[in-house]
């Protein structure tokens, strides 16, 4: 442990570009380490091309305070800043059941759904008004009445050849 603790203690000792070519040296011949060798290679071309190293910057963001692009990205924002989660009055409101960002809403789903479904019943029961859709319901009826009489033509039959024997 106490090891460790001391080499540790050396290499956080050495510069930036020393204890890099020392690290590759240690993952030079381990294949599983390709990774680490290639971020090491990136480690490399990035202290050179650069003067100054990037920081990371880990302040809160009052929601006041328009956040200012670094010269480090350009003079661009490259991401949002993150939403504190509250909903901001003065928001677009979603239009036409859908949100600003054109995903339906539940609530539009939800009426179409139910838009769908009495159109669909509406439809069936017009349909069992016109002539055309009584003939059906009549021919429905008359094959399920032929068909309870051939049932019961069929069980006499069977308990006919029951007592025959």
């Amino acid at each position: 442990m106490s090891e460790t603790s001391e080499l540790l203690g050396r290499m956080a000792a050495l510069p930036d570009d020393e204890l890099v070519s020392v690290l590759r040296a240690a993952v030079a011949s381990r294949p599983g380490l390709g990774a680490v060798a290639a971020a090491l290679a990136q480690a490399e071309i990035s202290h050179s091309d650069t003067g100054t190293p990037v920081t990371l910057d880990t302040t809160v963001i009052d929601a006041d305070v328009v956040p200012v692009a670094s010269e480090q990205v350009a003079g661009t924002l490259p991401v949002p800043p993150v939403p504190s989660g509250l909903p901001d009055p003065a928001a677009p409101t979603p239009t036409g059941g859908y949100s600003t960002s054109g995903v339906p809403t539940f609530d539009s789903v939800r009426d179409k759904v139910e838009q769908r479904f009495g159109t669909a019943q509406g439809m069936d029961e017009l349909d069992r008004h016109t002539p055309a859709g009584r003939s059906v319901d009549e021919q429905w009826e008359a094959r399920q009445k032929s068909a309870r009489q051939r049932l019961d033509e069929i069980r006499k039959s069977v308990h006919g050849n029951d007592s025959d024997t």
